[in-house]
C-alpha cells in the first residue's frame, strides 16, 4: 500500500516536472514548494528525471512486496533512504527550498525501510 501512495506522489512530481509552469497544489510560498525540486537544479539526476527514480524503485518494492522477495525491498529502500537524504540535503542547504510532495515521498520510503528490516529480522527468527 505504501508502495502506491509513493507511485501516486511520484507521478504527480513527473507530472509537475513535464508541465509548464502554473500554479501547483504544492507551492505555499517561495520556500516551500515543488518548483525547485521538479523544474529547478533537483529536477534531474544524472540527466534523467529525479522523478523517473522514485517511480522505478516504489515499482520495483510494489513487485517485491507482492512476490515476497523480502532482500530486494530492503536493497530498493535502502537505495531509496540514501537518494531521498541527499535530495533532502540538496533542498535544505542548497537550493534552501522544501518540497511538500517529496517530504511525503521520504516519509514513505522511510516507513518501507524501517519495515523492510523487521521483515528481515522475522525472516530470520523464523529459520532458526
Amino acid at each position: 500500500m505504501l508502495s502506491i501512495i509513493g507511485i501516486g506522489l511520484v507521478l504527480y512530481l513527473l507530472y509537475q516536472y513535464y508541465s509548464p509552469p502554473h500554479d501547483s497544489l504544492c507551492y505555499i510560498n517561495s520556500t516551500i514548494n515543488c518548483d525547485a525540486s521538479t523544474k529547478g537544479e533537483l529536477a534531474n539526476t544524472l540527466g534523467i528525471p529525479t522523478g523517473f527514480y522514485g517511480l522505478i524503485g516504489y515499482i520495483i518494492i510494489l513487485i517485491a512486496s507482492l512476490k515476497e522477495w523480502k532482500r530486494v525491498i530492503f536493497g530498493v529502500a535502502t537505495f531509496g533512504m540514501l537518494f531521498c537524504l541527499r535530495i533532502t540535503f540538496l533542498e535544505l542547504f542548497v537550493i534552501k527550498s522544501i518540497c511538500p510532495i517529496c517530504i511525503a515521498c521520504q516519509i514513505i520510503m522511510f516507513i518501507i525501510f524501517i519495515l523492510s528490516i523487521w521483515l528481515l529480522k522475522t525472516k530470520q527468527e523464523l529459520s532458526h
